[in-house]
């Protein structure tokens, strides 16, 4: 199902408002949260949940933001078509060096995007800081199908975890195909799971050798 805010130009203009919206903000942090990375993605991420709403302009009908922690989505919302819209808010600080954030569980996505009216989308806002001023460099407002894999890995928790390898560098291929990207998915996760089981193996390997190993140890007096 086509998304018109996602098939057309109109999320680039998102981006722009948002990139606007933040550079032009009052300072809005204090010396001491500047210096902690968390506290600056989470103030980010407040003032866009009070105005996405706003940010959307004719693409929102329903929006919420009352999302807890452990939740598929910070923001979620509805067009007037009724298509579904989860936002993944990811913050980026330009000035350190690797940065691998979580995007989603591969089993949650595949259940997720068995209805075509869903969009799991990622909002990546790239920051730096002076002072107590935040400087926005890069908004990506993007649904996971147009992030490419040579910028995604998965990372070994639960069914596995959608990553972003390293957010310096993110690759966005502009209306590519939701089927063309779930079918890639499956070919990588096809790859992945012989890769975990080999890795089992050598645990478990080595987890009989401990065993021996104590075992043929005499029991020490207390």
């Amino acid at each position: 199902m086509k998304s018109e805010l996602f098939h057309t130009q109109a999320y680039i203009s998102v981006q722009n408002r948002i990139r606007e919206l933040i550079n032009s903000s009052p300072d809005f942090l204090s010396a001491k949260t500047a210096n902690s990375t968390r506290a600056v993605g989470d103030a980010i991420e407040i003032l866009i949940a009070e105005s996405f709403q706003a940010l959307l302009g004719e693409h929102c009908g329903e929006y919420s933001s009352g999302f807890a922690r452990r939740a598929m989505a910070d923001l979620a919302f509805k067009d007037h078509g009724g298509l579904y819209y989860v936002v993944d808010v990811k913050t980026h600080r330009t000035d350190t060096k690797f940065n691998m954030p979580n995007l989603t569980s591969v089993e949650r996505l595949v259940r997720f995007y068995e209805d075509d009216s869903n969009f799991f989308a990622i909002l990546m806002i790239s920051y730096g800081v002076q002072g107590a001023k935040v400087q926005v460099s890069d908004v990506k407002f993007v649904p996971i199908e147009f992030l490419g894999w040579d910028c995604l890995t998965i990372g070994a928790l639960g069914w596995g975890q959608i990553q972003i390898a390293n957010s310096n560098f993110i690759t966005v291929n502009p209306g590519y195909s939701r089927k063309r990207w779930m079918l890639d998915f499956c070919e990588i996760m096809l790859e992945f799971y012989p890769r975990e089981i080999a890795k089992i193996g050598e645990r478990l390997i080595r987890f009989e050798q401990v065993r021996a190993f104590w075992q043929s140890k005499a029991e020490l007096q207390s």
